[in-house]
């Protein structure tokens, strides 16, 4: 068993930036390369090329130091749990490890690996909680872990919500709005191809094809409109959506060598009153 290729690939990004794009960097983060030490020539795959899938990688980084930002913000008002939903590969644990406790919940398989290898390389493990997020009752294997739904948190799922039926990801939302008042839910979505420019519709389709090359094709897509309603219905009261295109203009404005976030993706922030 060895990291799912999906998250192998967010990670190879995020050191690519640091590696390749000019200074300053959005996030700093090669602990991923690490853990997968891919061996000579990685940066000759196709999906590394550094020009076709600049915009990825930028939006891979916009994305993650969005939440991260919230995580230092939240943890500034006294909230000190932070959940990562579909954890893959994050590394916030190792890199801040004493911000908050940190719950990473994924994949049993995937997850034993990245235990392996944070502990052969003597990084700090987090709390792992090993799921089946289409048929595991999630949330009780994170209080078994030693999380309190009793305090607020802030639950990160980042990447994951196109891998899910839409069913799943309601009953997600459904769960997260039970939790204290005060937890605050960031969840990125991918938007339908019908809304997208045709560079970004293309890059899309590009990462569709990669997705279930990877046998992980992407199951669900939403008009912001959509993902606003579905936490509505959850339970949500406080809700808002965050367009990929204002992380671009916050995190890449002042860049001169041209690097901005291919459009696609967008962010819901949900809190729970």
């Amino acid at each position: 068993m060895t990291a799912e290729n999906t998250a192998a690939r967010v990670a190879l990004w995020r050191a690519l930036h640091v590696l390749l794009d000019e200074p300053p960097h959005v996030l700093e983060d090669v602990v991923g390369l690490r853990l997968l030490a891919p061996g000579d020539g990685w940066r000759e795959r196709p999906d590394m090329d550094p020009v076709t899938t600049s915009g990825f990688r930028a939006a891979i980084v916009a994305r993650a130091r969005f939440v991260e930002d919230l995580v230092a913000e939240q943890a500034d008002r006294g909230v000190d749990q932070y959940v990562v939903l579909g954890a893959g590969l994050d590394t916030f644990a190792q890199r801040r490890p004493d911000l908050v406790r940190i719950f990473e919940v994924d994949q049993p398989g995937p997850q034993e690996w990245k235990r392996g290898r944070l502990a052969e390389l003597g990084y700090r493990v987090p709390t792992l909680v090993p799921v089946d997020f289409e048929a595991d009752p999630w949330e009780d294997r994170l209080i078994a872990a030693g999380f309190d739904p009793g305090r607020p948190a802030v639950i990160a799922s980042n990447g994951v919500s196109m891998y899910l039926t839409r069913d799943a990801t309601a009953a997600t939302l459904r769960r997260i709005a039970t939790f204290a008042p005060g937890t605050t839910l960031v969840m990125t979505f991918l938007l339908p191809p019908d809304l997208l420019d045709e560079a970004a519709r293309t890059g899309l389709e590009r990462s569709a094809r990669g997705a279930r090359a990877a046998g992980t094709p992407f199951l669900s897509f939403y008009r912001p409109e959509e993902i606003l309603a579905l936490a509505g219905e959850a339970g949500f009261r406080t809700v808002r959506h965050v367009p990929g295109s204002s992380l671009a203009d916050r995190y890449f404005a002042d860049r001169t060598d041209g690097l901005r976030p291919s459009a696609g993706e967008d962010v819901l922030v949900a809190t729970v009153d």
